[in-house]
């Protein structure tokens, strides 16, 4: 991991892997919680993490390359969320066609994925989740849909993603789900935030 300084009053950690970034992100929030570190925004994304607002950049990279990150052991149910989804997606065919084996193959797997929030970002709400096998990596659609419902389930590279809103989007899409996701009225309006553990489970 290394550490630089981007601006006046931020510092940007980058990493080696996406497991890193998490591991760098609970730590951050666990000393910032704490009161160790001062920062107004910790952002992880996929290979970095930012530190936004800090009054002193060369004093907090002194700390924070004295610290290890601890592993996590968060199993608490609040930091687990279950999607309600159905398997109706469009792209559905082209995901089996992609990984080898047919339609219910692919709900089965996705059913059996425990989903981790990597980072939010593309559009206010929207998780990258990580936890699908790097060999079930699929490629975005060569030209993007125009729209995309909200609550679309969909894949694209090494993510599952779920549109918190309608938007343009080229993403593979397997399913849909009613839950909310962003509620700019919510506290935090965002219903998966990073290290929020997911499953796509059946809906009741």
């Amino acid at each position: 991991m290394r550490i630089r300084p981007v601006g006046a009053h931020a510092l940007l950690l980058d990493c080696d892997d996406p497991d890193q970034v998490q591991a760098w992100r609970a730590e951050l929030w666990r000393r910032r919680d704490a009161g160790d570190l001062k920062a107004v925004e910790i952002v992880p994304a996929a290979t970095t993490v930012l530190l936004d607002g800090v009054a002193d950049p060369a004093a907090v990279a002194a700390l924070i390359a004295g610290w290890t990150p601890r592993p996590s052991t968060t199993t608490a149910a609040a930091d687990q969320v279950g999607v309600p989804t159905v398997y109706d997606g469009d792209d559905l065919p082209l995901v089996a066609d992609h990984w080898g084996v047919e339609v219910p193959e692919v709900v089965r797997r996705l059913r059996q994925t425990e989903f981790r929030v990597a980072f939010c970002g593309f559009a206010p709400g929207f998780a990258y989740l990580t936890g699908l096998p790097a060999g079930l990596a699929v490629p975005r659609l060569a030209t993007p849909r125009p729209r995309v419902p909200a609550g679309s389930v969909a894949l694209a590279g090494p993510y599952a993603g779920i549109y918190p809103t309608a938007s343009p989007g080229g993403w593979l899409l397997v399913g849909r789900t009613d839950l909310v996701l962003f509620d700019v009225h919510a506290d935090p309006p965002a219903r998966l935030t990073p290290g929020t553990r997911v499953r796509l489970v059946d809906p009741t």
